[in-house]
C-alpha cells in the first residue's frame, strides 16, 4: 500500500489498534477541522502491518465519531487486504460546519486541528474565525484605533502569543481575538504553531 510509505502527516495517521474511542475522537476532530484525512488502522507507527478485525475497528471509529464528537463528522470506511492482513481505512471529510469538538483528557469539549502529524487544541482565534465563517452576516473590518494597536503588536517577525498581543496592544482579550481572526482572514496577519504555542505576526 503506497500510502504507508508516506508515513504519518497532516492528512494521515496510523493506528495499531483502537482501544479508546474517546481518545481517537481527537484525531477525528482534528482531521474534520483542518483538511480531512485518513486513519490507517492495523498499521504501527513505524509503518509495519499488523492487521485488525475489520468489524471491531470500524465499530470503534464509528463510536469515536458518533458518540464522542460534537457535531458528528462524516467518516467513510473501507477495508483492504495487504500482505495477508486486514487494514481498515477511515476517511474523515473536512467538515463544512466547524468546530467539530471532542473531549480532552479531563473530559472537557475541545476543538482540535491537525498540524503535521499532531492533534493540537485550536486557539481562541481559530474558534472566532470559524464563528465568523458560520455567520450568515457579512464580516466587515473597520480599521480603527484598536485594530491599529493590535496590528502594531504583531510587528515582530518572530511572532507574539495571544497573551502578548493583548498585553502589547492594551486592548481587551476578546477584542484582540476578534481582530486577530479578521486580520488573518483578510491576509493582513498570519499564524503558525511553534511546537508549543500559537504565534501571530503581520503578513
Amino acid at each position: 500500500m503506497a500510502w504507508i510509505g508516506e508515513g504519518e502527516h497532516q492528512r494521515q495517521d496510523f493506528k495499531y489498534k483502537i482501544a479508546d474511542s474517546a481518545k481517537l475522537a481527537r484525531t477525528v476532530s482534528a482531521f474534520a477541522n483542518t483538511d480531512g484525512g485518513r486513519l490507517l488502522i492495523g498499521v504501527r507507527d513505524d509503518g509495519m502491518l499488523c492487521g485488525v478485525k475489520s468489524e471491531e475497528e470500524i465499530y470503534m471509529v464509528y463510536r469515536a465519531a458518533e458518540d464522542f464528537c460534537t457535531p458528528v463528522p462524516h467518516v467513510q470506511f473501507s477495508t483492504v487486504v495487504t500482505g495477508g492482513r486486514n487494514i481498515v481505512i477511515a476517511n474523515v471529510e473536512p467538515s463544512p460546519v466547524r468546530p467539530i469538538k471532542a473531549h480532552d483528557e479531563r473530559g472537557r469539549l475541545r476543538a482540535y486541528i491537525r498540524i503535521a502529524d499532531e492533534n493540537i487544541v485550536a486557539s481562541p482565534v481559530h474558534l472566532r474565525m470559524w464563528k465568523d465563517l458560520a455567520s450568515s452576516k457579512g464580516i466587515c473590518m473597520h480599521f480603527a484605533e484598536k485594530e491599529r494597536k493590535v496590528l502594531a503588536a504583531l510587528e515582530s517577525a518572530e511572532g507574539v502569543t495571544l497573551q502578548q498581543a493583548v498585553r502589547k496592544s492594551g486592548v481587551g482579550r476578546y477584542a484582540v481575538i476578534t481582530i486577530l481572526s479578521r486580520l488573518i482572514r483578510y491576509g493582513v496577519a498570519r499564524w503558525w504553531f511553534n511546537g508549543t504555542v500559537f504565534l501571530f505576526a503581520q503578513n
